[in-house]
Parts: C-alpha cells; sequence; structure tokens
C-alpha cells in the first residue's frame, strides 16, 4: 500500500486507466443505452467502501466506486482468493472459508475486515447481510455508513413478518396470510412438512434466519417489482417496474422493464405505495431505461446528499431485457447446478446495446458453495421488439464452455409465442413444458438447416486435413474433390446427403431439399457465423472428432450429430452396440454437491417415492427418493460428504 495519499483526481484518473478493462466486462451498453455515473467536484465521498459481497453484484459496485475515485475493498472466502472481485478490488481480506455461514456471513470477520483497511462505509449487495439489521447496527456503532436502508428500515422491512405488519397498516396492498412466525406444529398434511423443512434450511443457509411465514397462494400470478430510491431526508423516487414472472423454484430466470402488463394508471398507483416502502437495490434493466447509476445514487444518499431528480424526471426510455445465465442443466428441473472450470469464455460484447453484469472470467472456477449465476446478460431497445431481438443474437454469440449452461432454456423463453405476447406468470415454465425442458424441437426446415451445416463443417475439417497432411506426403499438388456423398445421423434418424462446393459456398441435397451454406469457415474460432438460404445464423462448435462425431449449439441448443462418408457409414452397420447400463436399481446424484442427510441404511425397504437422502448444492436442497419399492443392498455417502454429478449414492436390491 502506498504511504503517501493521492489528490481525489489524480486517484480517479489512476484507477479509470487500472480498471477500464473491467468496467468494460462488468457493464457494456453501447449508444444509448449506457447510464450516466456523475461525480461532483462539489461533493466530498467516501475515500474508502468495503463490499460485503462477491461475483456480479460486487463487481457492478467497484465499477461505479471506481469511476467516483473510491477506493474498494473486496472480502472473499478461501476459494474465492482468485476471483475477479478479489482482481478488481484495491485491497482484498480473506474471511473464512468456503460455506457462506463462515464467511459471506460472517459478521465478526468482516468488521474486522472494516476496522484493518479502515473503510468508511460498506455495501452489503443483495443477499448476504444486506438485510441484516444487526449488521447495520454493528456498523453504525463504529461510526461506519451502512450503504442500503437505515437500521430502523433494516428492522421493518427486513423481517419480512413485521414489513407486513407495517404496510398493513399504511394501507398497503399485501397478500392475505398468518400474521407471524410459522411453527412446525402448525403443519399437519405430509407434503407441507416437508416443503416446511426445506424453506426453513435453506432460509437458514442464505440468510442466517430459518422463520417463515405463510400466505394465501395465489394460483396464476405475477411477479413485478418496484425500484425505488430514497435518501434521509424524506424525497423518494420510483424507477418504474421490472416484470420478474419467468421463474425456476422460485427463483428470476428473465426479467424485463417496462412491463407489458401494466398500464400508466396501475404503474403510478404501485409506485406511489412502494415509496412508502421504500428500499433500493441496483437492477441493470432499471439503469438502462431511466440512464441512472443506481450504486451511484445509493453512495450519494448514504453520505448525506439529497437525491438529485424529482418523480416528473424519471422517464421510461426504450426496453431493457435481463437474461441470468447460470451455471445449471436447464433439462434437470430446468435448472440443476453445474460445477466446473471456465475453459473458454467470451461474452458478446461485440454487439450493440449489450450489458453483460459478471464476477467471473475465463478459468474461473463454479463452486457447489455458493449461487452458480454467471451473469445478467442485459439487452436494450427503442422497442420491445428491439430489445428481444438483440437479446437472440446476445444467446447465440455466448461462448461459455467447461460448466452446463441454461442459454438453451434462456432462448426458448425469450422466443416461445407466449413470452412474446406478454401472457407469462410464475408458472410459465411448469405450463410450456410440462414435461420438462427438451431443448429447441427442430421443425423441418430447421433440421435440414442443422443438417446441412453439420455437413459442411465436417468437409471443411476434412479439406483442411488433406492439404495440411497432403503437402507433407505428397510432392504433386492434389486434385481437390468438390462431391460427396455423406450420412448424417441427428437423434434416432440417419439420412443421406449430396454436397457440392464452389469457393466458400456448399450446396446440400438433404431429404431431396438443396440448402445453400456459406460461411468463412476459420475452425479456430468458437462462433460459426453462417448464411444458410439466405438468413444468418450463429453457431457454435462445441466438438469434434476423428470418427465424425460434432455437437453443434444451434438455436441455442447443443445438437450431437455424427458424419460420415456413405462407405464408412454402411461400414458401421457391422459394429456392435453398447448396451446401455441397467440404472434402475441405482440412485445416482443428479449434480455435484453435499451430503445433507442419509434417511436410510443397508437392509432397509422402502417405498415408492420414499426419501433416501439430501444433496445441497448452492444453496439449494434436493430431496432424493426411491423410484420404487425395494429393499437397500448398500449405501455409499454419508452425511458431510461431497458429491460429483453422477457419484453412486444407494443401491437397491
Amino acid at each position: 500500500m502506498a504511504a503517501h495519499r493521492l489528490s481525489p483526481s489524480l486517484n480517479r484518473l489512476l484507477l479509470a486507466g487500472k480498471y477500464a478493462p473491467f468496467w468494460t466486462r462488468c457493464c457494456a451498453v453501447h449508444g444509448y443505452a449506457q447510464y450516466s455515473t456523475t461525480c461532483s467536484p462539489n461533493e466530498k465521498m467516501f475515500d474508502k467502501i468495503l463490499i460485503a459481497n462477491r461475483g456480479e453484484i460486487a463487481c457492478r459496485v467497484m465499477k461505479t466506486c471506481h469511476k467516483m475515485g473510491i477506493q474498494t475493498v473486496a472480502v472473499h472466502s478461501d476459494v474465492d482468493a482468485s476471483a475477479v472481485h478479489v482482481k478488481m478490488a484495491n485491497e482484498a481480506v480473506c474471511v473464512g472459508p468456503a460455506p457462506t455461514s463462515k464467511s459471506y456471513l460472517n459478521m465478526d470477520a468482516i468488521m474486522d475486515a472494516v476496522r484493518v483497511t479502515g473503510a468508511q462505509a460498506v455495501h452489503p449487495g443483495y443477499g448476504f447481510l444486506s438485510e441484516n439489521k444487526e449488521f447495520a447496527k454493528r456498523l453504525a456503532a463504529e461510526g461506519v455508513a451502512f450503504i442500503g436502508p437505515d437500521t430502523y428500515a433494516l428492522q421493518a422491512m427486513g423481517d419480512k413478518i413485521e414489513s407486513k405488519l407495517i404496510a398493513k397498516a399504511a394501507t398497503v396492498n399485501t397478500i392475505p396470510g398468518y400474521d407471524g412466525v410459522v411453527k412446525l406444529l402448525c403443519v399437519y398434511v405430509y407434503a407441507y412438512r416437508e416443503g416446511f423443512r426445506f424453506s426453513s434450511q435453506e432460509a437458514a443457509s442464505s440468510f442466517g434466519d430459518d422463520r417463515l411465514l405463510i400466505e394465501k397462494f395465489i394460483d396464476n400470478p405475477r411477479h413485478i417489482e418496484i425500484q425505488v430510491l430514497a435518501d434521509k431526508y424524506g424525497n423518494a423516487l420510483w424507477l418504474n417496474e421490472r416484470e420478474c414472472s419467468i421463474q425456476r423454484r422460485n427463483q428470476k430466470v428473465v426479467e424485463e422493464a417496462p412491463s407489458t402488463f401494466l398500464d400508466p394508471e396501475t404503474r403510478r398507483k404501485m409506485g406511489e405505495q412502494a415509496v412508502q416502502l421504500a428500499k433500493a437495490v441496483e437492477h441493470p434493466i432499471t439503469e438502462c431505461i431511466t440512464g441512472l447509476d443506481l450504486v451511484e445514487q445509493m453512495i450519494r444518499v448514504a453520505k448525506g446528499y439529497q437525491l438529485q431528480h424529482k418523480q416528473e424526471d424519471i422517464p421510461i426510455n426504450g426496453w431493457a431485457i435481463e437474461s441470468r445465465v447460470y451455471a445449471e442443466d436447464p433439462y434437470k428441473s430446468f435448472g440443476l447446478p453445474s460445477i466446473g472450470r471456465l475453459s473458454q469464455y467470451q461474452e458478446p460484447l461485440n454487439l450493440s446495446n449489450v450489458r453483460v453484469d459478471s464476477g467471473i472470467e475465463e478459468g474461473s472456477d463454479i463452486s457447489i458453495y455458493y449461487d452458480p449465476m454467471i451473469s445478467k446478460l442485459v439487452t436494450y431497445g427503442a422497442t420491445r421488439a428491439e430489445a428481444l431481438a438483440s437479446m437472440e443474437d446476445a444467446l447465440d454469440n455466448y461462448v461459455i464452455r467447461g460448466v452446463t449452461h441454461n442459454i438453451s432454456l434462456l432462448r426458448e423463453i425469450i422466443t416461445h409465442p407466449r413470452f412474446i405476447s406478454g401472457d407469462i406468470s410464475t408458472n410459465f415454465l411448469p405450463e410450456v413444458y410440462p414435461d420438462g425442458f427438451k431443448g429447441h424441437q427442430l421443425e423441418a426446415d430447421s433440421r435440414r438447416e442443422l443438417l446441412a451445416a453439420a455437413a459442411a463443417l465436417y468437409i471443411t475439417a476434412q479439406l483442411r486435413s488433406q492439404r495440411v497432411l497432403g503437402d507433407l506426403r505428397v510432392s504433386s499438388t492434389p486434385v481437390e474433390c468438390s462431391h460427396w456423398e455423406l450420412s448424417v445421423e441427428l437423434e434416432e434418424g440417419r439420412h443421406s446427403v449430396d454436397v457440392t462446393k464452389s469457393g466458400n459456398v456448399y450446396t446440400v441435397e438433404v431429404d431431396g431439399e438443396k440448402v445453400e451454406v456459406n460461411g468463412q469457415w476459420n475452425l479456430a474460432s468458437p462462433l460459426l457465423p453462417l448464411t444458410i438460404n439466405g438468413s444468418h445464423r450463429m453457431l457454435q462448435c462445441l466438438s469434434r472428432d476423428a470418427s465424425g462425431k460434432i455437437v453443434l449449439q444451434y438455436l441455442g441448443t447443443s445438437f450431437k450429430v455424427r458424419v460420415l462418408s456413405k462407405m464408412a457409414a454402411q461400414l458401421n452397420a457391422y459394429m456392435p452396440e453398447k448396451v446401455p447400463e441397467d440404472t434402475s436399481s441405482l440412485l445416482r446424484s443428479p449434480m455435484p454437491g453435499a451430503v445433507v442427510s442419509v434417511s436410510v441404511k443397508p437392509g432397509d425397504t422402502v417405498a415408492e417415492g420414499q426419501e433416501i437422502c439430501v444433496i445441497e448444492a448452492m444453496k439449494m436442497q434436493n430431496s432424493l427418493t426411491a423410484a420404487r419399492q425395494a429393499k437397500v443392498k448398500s449405501v455409499h455417502c454419508k452425511p458431510g460428504e461431497t458429491v460429483g454429478e453422477g457419484d453412486l449414492l444407494v443401491e437397491l436390491e
């Protein structure tokens, strides 16, 4: 650390040079979608802020701090020592081991970090300690500002039971329910009791508070939030709404602003009620349509300044869509966590009107301990149609390798007719995909496009190999072939394909229909931009090998194809087929995680649907049950152990 203090203006310039690349990664919105951070030289700001969070939100807060010339302190667990938010900060302090209860929820360690670094304020981000009134009180007792609601507001609003009582007293609309803490003794039905148990455990893991409340069940609800910004002088603004109805496991997947559901009068009434319960949190899509840097406004308010704007100054400029990109397998319950190292990572920042808030980079590890979010991918447009079209392109151009991700689900959501028409609710996913998500369903035209692209890619790779190997083996110039007969396997079908080539253009005959495929064919690039029958398509070649097996990402979904010459396909018919493993007696872990409990032992008889064990990963618990009645033959796990996806847990007779 430097021994001499720099002037604020010089410090701001140095920070701008040092962190410009991170700013571009964390927030890149081109043209009129850029929100503004305005730093008045007449306003004295904090010198140093500690961010008590991790990942994309920590990076997002640091971005604005650096623009304002404020030094930042990161806190991290031992497994996050090389995380992006740690690299981005001016200082970093380890606050404990990986489990959140011992690190990011460890108030004693975070308070020590505040004292050691001399931070004058703490920004809690969201989740973790952001609504913990005890944390805010401890900061206030040491003269450290809490960038968020004051301790009274936290006590009132952080406690959902008390906040509901206050809201009712203020005549704010609330959902009917039991106005108190739900006890287990109140719950009689088994299914509800199990839900109570898992909800309590997840609440304790995420927030350190296992209390629950109960409200009336609404059959077909929408989840719409109002963004609020308030200062210490009684001024409050509502910054329009966010539509958050597309969810899985009560967590948001796609957001947009504004909502297609609200008319101006309803929006006004909701906003006026919201300012009575003011609480501010940064949201990218709200920043896009208002042009405000919400983190800057929160820092100004925490320093004691009044809001710079009035309600009539708050516009709705254009439309913004946010897709939450997760390291999850969308084919399992719309998204069970995936872990691994990002072997290749490329954000679509080359596109206009795209913003990516992330806290990872190529080489980052996605672990079992934290939320599996990779980024918040935001697109902006003058209209909703423009924002959706940009999102489609952004998802197609997003390169993520090393972990399973939910790009396929996100793309299917934003292109679904119900979503496009605005006919959505929190039941959207189970209603649209009652049998689970299956990826993009190919129709005749799209199937031919995929088959033609795979055949053209295969020939391109073969020609490149021939040129390289031919130059080594043959002195004369080889004659390049321009016509091929191939067999392409896709899903359960096998297709005879006829290919001719002229320059960079392939003409592929598939099932009697001709498809023209044109491209630059850079096999070293993860992206494969093609023009297929005049339409632009962005494909990704995820893998290919010498046996003709190719995995292509097409329209967001990964498809496995196998391309063989006509002769190789005929010979392949004589190869014996591998007999699949009988898994009916095996219970394997559907995701990486930690074993919370095991409810059986060898010799026990289990009924169909009976709980066998519970696996926890990334703040989510999953109860694994018996698929049939049987006797337990062996148990291969115990509480506290870490298991990988596919690991054998229990074997039945």
